[in-house]
C-alpha cells in the first residue's frame, strides 16, 4: 500500500525510524482495529493511534458524555457534556488525520452484537472499565481468531497485555467476572494521568504487533504501580481448561 507525500511528510518521523521504516508504516496504513470503549483508555489509545497513520479505526461506545469523565478523558470538552461519545471521538479522529478512516458505533457492546461488530478488524484493543464486558470482547476475539490488546486502569493500578489465543484473558481472570455487577472505577477511583500512562502503552502495544515491530510480547501481562511509577511483567500460562481458549 503506497504512501502520499503528505502521508511521508506527517509520518517522517516513524518512518526515519530503522526498526519501523517504510514498510511499518504501510502495514498501519493497511490495518484495521477496534478500539471498544471510550473513556479513559480509549482516549489515549485513539489518538496515539490514529496520529500514528492507522489504516481503519472503528470506535465502539454506547455512553454519553458525563462531566464526571472529564479528569480523565481529554478528547473531550464541557460543552460537550451529553452528547454520544462514539460520535465525539470521531469527530476528533477527522480532525486530527484525514487518512485515518473512522467507523463510531454508538452502542454498547454485549454477547449478541460482538460478533458483528468486531468481525473484519486485524487487532482488537479493549479499553472498557469492567470485568463482563472485557470477558465478552475476549471471548469473541478467540472465536473469530483476532488479537486482542487489553488494558485496564483503576485505582493507582493498571494493567495490559497482548493476547493472541492461548493463554486468552479469561485465562487470566476465570469465569469468576461474568456478571454485570462488578465494580467498575465509578465505584474504586481513578488517578486521570495513570489512564493515558495505560492507553498510551497499550497503542504502543498494538502499534508495535501490526507493524511487526519489536518482540512478540503476546502471553505477557504488564502492571503498572502508579505509586512506584514502576512496571513489572509476568508471563501468563494458559489455562487447559479455559472456557473461551482451553483444549
Amino acid at each position: 500500500m503506497s504512501l502520499k507525500d503528505e502521508e511521508l511528510a506527517r509520518y517522517s518521523r516513524q518512518i526515519v525510524l530503522p526498526q519501523f521504516g517504510g514498510v511499518g508504516q504501510q502495514r498501519l496504513k493497511a490495518a484495521s482495529v477496534c478500539v471498544v470503549g471510550a473513556g479513559g483508555i480509549g482516549c489515549a489509545v485513539i489518538p496515539a493511534l490514529a496520529g500514528a497513520g492507522l489504516g481503519h479505526l472503528t470506535v465502539i461506545d454506547g455512553d454519553i458524555l458525563d462531566l464526571s469523565n472529564l479528569h480523565r478523558q481529554p478528547l473531550y470538552r464541557s460543552r460537550e457534556v451529553g452528547e454520544p461519545k462514539a460520535a465525539l471521538a470521531g469527530q476528533f479522529v477527522r480532525r486530527l488525520n484525514p487518512f485515518t478512516d473512522v467507523n463510531p458505533v454508538e452502542h454498547r457492546i454485549t454477547g449478541d452484537n460482538a460478533s458483528d461488530l468486531l468481525t473484519g478488524h486485524d487487532l482488537i484493543l479493549d479499553g472498557t472499565d469492567n470485568f463482563a464486558t472485557r470477558l465478552v470482547v475476549s471471548d469473541t476475539a478467540v472465536r473469530l481468531g483476532i488479537p486482542l490488546v487489553s488494558a485496564a486502569a483503576v485505582q493507582f493500578q493498571g494493567q495490559l497485555g497482548l493476547f493472541r489465543g492461548a493463554p486468552c484473558y479469561r485465562c487470566f481472570v476465570g469465569d469468576a467476572f461474568d456478571s454485570d455487577d462488578c465494580d467498575t472505577c465509578a465505584e474504586l477511583g481513578v488517578l486521570g494521568a495513570l489512564t493515558g500512562t495505560v492507553g498510551n502503552a497499550a497503542a504502543l502495544l498494538a502499534i508495535r504487533a501490526l507493524a511487526q515491530v519489536g518482540d512478540d510480547p503476546a502471553g505477557k501481562l504488564h502492571l503498572f504501580d502508579g505509586l512506584t511509577g514502576e512496571w513489572r511483567i509476568m508471563r501468563l500460562p494458559a489455562d487447559p481448561a479455559c472456557r473461551a481458549c482451553g483444549t
